[in-house]
């Protein structure tokens, strides 16, 4: 686990069907929130399907390339249907809901990265799928109380790059309260780290720090059209 690292190039060598659903088997095996099981999995196939999901994810090339993609879902449509089966109304559109079913499908696809890094296989997220999100909901016919949260491509990896620094464990791990007063000082430390990943990782031609690179990207705005979009499949309603 300590040595994950992103994979985005992969060689033509194919996954074994077999594989793919030990995979999400794995997947399954993961902790849900009171046993709600709300993660589905779309394995896309058809290379015209994947094509427009590159255009859709910001062109990243290797959601085409990639021997497997897998489009991972928050699902509570199929929890509609076993209050059907017993006449009880349905109270949907909760916070909660939408949290627990998103967490279940990290969850879950985090089990399924770890698996397919224990039998040689490599990949990455795709969280650029977000950026198309009511696109790809209807290329894939995904019904109401189900969203899209994430792509993940996987295959052979064709690339070994460097394992990227996490965080000092003293910013991430507090003792009986939160106490961040040495952070700025342990983050300075980790930025100069990230700075000559980055050299090495480009040969020179990015040299940016972690706090860089947070504070470029949160001056701008986080997908704002997410909310609506949710809310339209039944989402974050209360």
């Amino acid at each position: 686990m300590k040595n994950h690292r992103s994979i985005r190039k992969f060689t033509n060598q194919t996954i074994e069907q077999e594989l793919v659903e030990s995979l999400i088997h794995a997947g399954q095996c993961a902790a849900t929130s009171s046993f709600i099981q709300a993660c589905t999995v779309i394995q896309v196939n058809d290379p015209k399907v994947r094509g427009i999901l590159c255009e859709y994810a910001a062109g990243q090339p290797y959601v085409k390339d990639a021997p497997l993609f897998l489009l991972f879902c928050a699902d509570m449509k199929r929890h509609q249907l076993a209050c059907d089966m017993h006449n009880s109304p349905m109270l949907s559109g909760f916070t909660e809901q939408f949290l627990t079913a998103s967490l279940d499908c990290a969850l879950f696809a985090q089990n399924v990265l770890i698996g397919a890094e224990s039998a040689g296989l490599g990949g990455c997220y795709i969280g650029a799928i977000r950026n198309k999100i009511a696109e790809v909901d209807k290329l894939l016919g995904l019904p109401e109380l189900v969203y899209p949260v994430f792509g993940m491509c996987l295959g052979h990896p064709a690339q070994e790059p460097e394992i990227k620094p996490r965080l000092p464990l003293n910013v991430v791990l507090k003792q009986e309260r939160y106490d961040d007063t040495r952070d700025k000082t342990n983050i300075l430390e980790y930025d100069k780290r990230v700075s000559n990943y980055y050299k090495i990782r480009t040969g020179g031609a990015r040299d940016n720090t972690w706090s860089e690179q947070i504070s470029d990207m949160l001056i701008k705005e986080a997908r704002p059209h997410l909310l609506n979009y949710l809310r339209a499949k039944g989402f974050l309603l209360k």
